[in-house]
């Protein structure tokens, strides 16, 4: 489904501060599956997992996704390979695949305050350009899924931290992506928050998602329903998880 080869993301190359963050990386990732990218912070596990959502580009390598993943995107030429290689796309193309392939739930959720659940569900399927009803039916259904129905008009600020997670969960699942990236997603919750985060997502596989999670919380890699750990130390793969 996923494919890095000799993947390489460096910071200040030819500097003296010069960085190697991912360091020649070889992986391929399967679908409907739960992997997590298990490492201590600064072991490069969060720049590897842009770059797999194409929210960055390598260095150096190639990153691979399967044709049918990207969706109806118009610049897709018709092509005899199952697989399109992503990473010298121009930019306004890897946009469009983040919008539709990937479903990001960040460390930090950054939700927007000021505004309600249900708008903060909406915005990303705004660029798509539907039709406001259809939409608006979506992120409906999402808020029911996760016992958000009665919090729609409510503002994020006033959500506790196990409302504030099921929103971005929302969020990233407003167009139905079939991919789903998560950094750190525990990160900020207590032990029942995470575990009830974990059952969330193996409903979420269960539904055919693929999920990949950066985390070093054992409540995360060590969950019954992760299908694959791979540890991350220094840039580098260990051979076992690769």
């Amino acid at each position: 489904m996923i494919r890095l080869l000799n993947v390489r993301k460096g910071f200040n190359l030819g500097r003296t501060n010069e960085f190697i963050a991912v360091g020649g990386v070889d992986l391929s990732l399967e679908g409907n599956r739960i992997t997590v990218l298990k490492g201590p912070s600064g072991s490069g596990k969060t720049t590897l997992l842009s770059l797999i959502g194409c929210m960055s580009r390598p260095t150096s390598g190639r990153i691979s996704l399967l044709r049918n993943l990207l969706g109806n995107n118009g610049f897709l030429k018709d092509g005899d390979t199952p697989e399109v290689e992503v990473t010298s796309l121009p930019e306004r193309f890897l946009t469009e695949i983040r919008r539709q392939t990937f479903g990001f739930i960040f460390q930090q959720l950054n939700l927007i305050k000021g505004v309600t659940v249900l708008e903060n569900i909406l915005l990303p399927a705004y660029p798509l350009g539907k039709k406001h009803g259809v939409v608006k039916k979506r992120a409906e259904e999402l808020l029911d899924m996760f016992g958000l129905g009665d919090r729609a008009a409510a503002r994020v600020e006033w959500l506790s931290g196990g409302e504030a997670q099921r929103v971005a969960i929302a969020r990233a699942l407003m167009n139905d992506p079939p991919i789903i990236i998560a950094d750190e997603p525990t990160a900020h919750l207590d032990s029942k928050l995470s575990r009830e985060f974990m059952d969330i997502i193996a409903h979420l596989k269960g539904q055919g998602k693929t999920i990949i999670i950066a985390s070093h919380d054992p409540l995360v890699f060590e969950a019954p329903v992760v299908d694959r750990v791979i540890a991350v130390r220094d840039g580098m793969i260990d051979g076992a998880g690769a």
